[in-house]
């Protein structure tokens, strides 16, 4: 082996030691903030939750898969939020997912199916421009003026919006829909793991969020 090889050897051992460090760090960090505030419908009822969720953020994914079937994380998502509206406890729902073409529309698909499962539009607000988690955590702060809700996707997704929530301030909880077993699962985890490493590098560069505007007013509280 030649000098030259040896040292794209070394470079690419050493680029891969520095990502495997960089996955585990960022993984045990959301993990450690998340464990005890991201929950399951055994804690629906509990006192602690119900001082927090009056407002849920439910973020949007696509509602079919590439085969044309309905997309599972879609559907376990829509489930987990009417759960919680059947509590009594929830005043307002904010959707937040991407719009950034005329053919897909993610908050307004979720919306719609919400609405067929018995929940007024008046107690709906979309969030066009939730182009990624990040996205969707600080417009709820910036443009919704709220700093305690509650988020609804999958335990993987919930660790991670509530690790950003924590990073900025926000008063946050997460609420886990159903999700697929690892094995079906196996490719939408391992994109999580690089999802958390590209989430510290927003944290830590404080970018904004690609748009925000003027805030919106959704008299939850009133």
């Amino acid at each position: 082996m030649n000098k030259k090889t040896q040292i794209i050897l070394n470079l690419v051992f050493i680029g891969s030691l520095i990502s495997c460090i960089a996955i585990f760090v960022a993984d045990m960090s959301v993990k450690k903030i998340a464990n005890e505030r991201v929950i399951d419908k055994t804690d629906i009822l509990s006192d602690t939750f119900a001082a927090e969720s009056q407002i849920i953020l439910l973020l949007g994914t696509a509602k079919y898969l590439k085969s044309g079937a309905v997309n599972p994380y879609y559907q376990y998502r829509i489930d987990a939020t009417i759960e919680l509206f059947n509590t009594n406890k929830i005043k307002h729902i904010v959707i937040s997912g991407d719009n950034s073409r005329k053919d897909y529309n993610e908050p307004q698909d979720m919306m719609d199916d919400l609405m067929k499962r018995g929940i007024p539009s008046n107690n709906i607000s979309l969030d066009y421009a939730g182009f990624d988690t990040y996205d969707s955590i600080l417009r709820m702060k910036h443009i919704f003026n709220q700093d305690r809700f509650i988020v609804v996707s999958q335990k993987f997704h919930c660790d991670r919006a509530v690790y950003i929530a924590h990073w900025n301030g926000l008063n946050v909880w997460g609420y886990h829909a159903r999700d697929l077993n690892k094995y079906l699962g196996i490719k939408v985890r391992f994109r999580e793991k690089l999802a958390r490493v590209k989430m510290f590098l927003d944290l830590w560069s404080g970018r904004d969020p690609y748009f925000l505007g003027e805030q919106i007013e959704i008299n939850a509280y009133e």
